[in-house]
């Protein structure tokens, strides 16, 4: 009887609910902060600190012109203003647009080119300096002038549809955005890089 009674008790306390701090612990040990990734947020899976410095926008000063041009596509849009930092919310709205616009057209993709990886931590207004850098706020990713955000393929899309879907997807971005296809060249900031034409031989020159 006494055997019975302890294995009841054990029974119960195993099924006790855990305490609030048991329940709201993170189970990722690398991420600081109490919340969940959804799957319609725009979010790192794991970070190492949450808190991080401003940064300034990258400026390809040695001359590169990666990601300028379309990988995945046929259309897509790039920076044509100046580089700025983007929020995982302003590139969300963009990214339903264009799903939206494209949502009739079967085996249509979208390409997000850039992701929201750099955490940007918040003070509140007239607060005393001191006391730490202030509390996570959003995720956002910097972008300089030329890189390409968004890019539409899977199919063949008209002409027409894609310059319209894009265009739309442009007014929900905070800068001035260009839409470009295959046939654009590359830009170096506000520079457009055409390939060298290989000059003419000297002796067709004097034969002409």
């Amino acid at each position: 009887m006494l055997s019975f009674a302890r294995s009841v008790l054990s029974s119960c306390r195993a099924q006790t609910p855990l305490r609030r701090s048991q329940a709201i612990a993170p189970s990722n040990p690398f991420l600081g902060l109490n919340f969940a990734r959804f799957r319609s947020q725009l979010a790192p899976m794991r970070i190492k600190y949450i808190r991080r410095h401003k940064g300034v926008i990258p400026v390809p000063i040695g001359g590169s012109i990666k990601g300028t041009t379309l990988a995945f596509g046929e259309w897509g849009i790039r920076i044509k203003g100046n580089g700025m930092r983007l929020t995982a919310k302003q590139l969300l709205a963009a990214e339903d647009v264009l799903k939206r616009k494209l949502k009739a057209i079967k085996g249509a993709k979208v390409y997000m080119r850039v992701f929201p990886d750099i955490p940007v931590c918040v003070k509140g207004n007239e607060t005393r300096m001191g006391k730490g850098k202030g509390t996570f706020e959003y995720w956002a990713t910097r972008v300089p002038t030329g890189r390409v955000l968004f890019e539409l393929g899977g199919v063949p899309i008209r002409k027409e549809v894609a310059k319209d879907a894009l265009r739309q997807a442009c007014d929900k971005l905070p800068t001035q955005m260009e839409v470009i296809d295959r046939s654009s060249p590359p830009r170096l900031g506000n520079l457009l890089i055409y390939p060298e034409t290989p000059a003419a031989p000297v002796d067709a020159i004097q034969t002409s």
